[in-house]
């Protein structure tokens, strides 16, 4: 099973860009999509149907499972989905699903999230909502691993980990998305039984997946890895590879791959 996470920064505006395209070309089969900005009333045959030659949902290549936003043109997730889920969920917190943060799509035993991780905005003004999120996120998992199920977390985290994960970590130390206290907690959820995928395949620096618009920062690789798939310790056996596509473009994120053992 392939599994692609990307904040697309608007999913109206990567249309535009030949997303349709992409998704029916990716080969994936999950693509979990963050930050999409819109409601399913909003938006074209094209993005609800993907690959439909009628406009239905039954000749569609992908299904889609949407969550919105409350407040227009802002945040939400998305999963696109060859296989129909047995069902899909949400966080069940009013305070983050008012915000669309979370779309869960199960299929068997495997739980697949899509998760739009707030941005504690500087300086720290969303801090404290943005750690809650966090809370109930691990809250969240936890109690779908103890039901048995193996977690598949995609999504924007808005944290980069450590100094590697950022181009200019000493710069940033009191930015938005490297506070300590985010840091922190990607320490706690990395070695509470969680593991981000990517750095069991890659331990180099300079492997990012966000780039500022500005100053020509992702020609440069200026850049920061803040999207993450990131796994229970028990299904670390079914990871076959891990990997950012720097090289498609559409947004100011990258998509990144994670490939299971079916």
């Amino acid at each position: 099973m392939n599994i692609i996470s990307w904040n697309v920064n608007g999913i109206r505006a990567v249309e535009k860009k030949g997303f349709c395209d992409w998704l029916l070309q990716s080969g994936a089969d999950v693509v979990c999509i963050q930050e999409t900005k819109a409601n399913p009333a909003q938006l074209s045959s094209a993005l609800l149907y993907p690959g439909s030659t009628d406009e239905h949902e039954e000749t569609a290549v992908y299904h889609a499972y949407w969550s919105s936003a409350k407040k227009a043109g802002y945040s939400g997730t998305v999963i696109y989905t060859k296989q129909k889920p047995d069902r899909v969920d949400v966080l069940g917190n009013a305070l983050y699903d008012d915000e669309g943060r979370v779309t869960t799509a199960f299929f068997g035993k495997l739980a697949v999230i899509s998760a739009y991780f707030p941005n504690s905005q500087g300086p720290g003004l969303r801090l404290d909502y943005k750690l809650g999120f966090c809370e109930a996120m691990f809250t969240y998992l936890n109690a779908l691993v103890s039901d048995g199920y193996n977690i598949v977390l995609c999504g924007d985290y808005n944290i980069a980990h450590t100094s590697i994960d950022i181009a200019n970590p000493k710069a940033n130390e009191g930015n938005a998305g490297y506070l300590p206290e985010e840091r922190a907690w990607m320490d706690m959820f990395t070695t509470h039984g969680y593991v981000d995928t990517f750095r069991l395949f890659c331990k180099e620096p300079k492997q990012y997946t966000w780039w500022s618009y500005r100053f020509h920062a992702r020609e440069k690789n200026i850049g920061w890895r803040i999207d993450y798939q990131c796994v229970n310790a028990a299904f670390v056996d079914r990871v076959k590879q891990s990997v950012i596509l720097r090289d498609v473009m559409g947004s100011d994120h990258c998509p990144i791959l994670l490939e299971i053992a079916d």
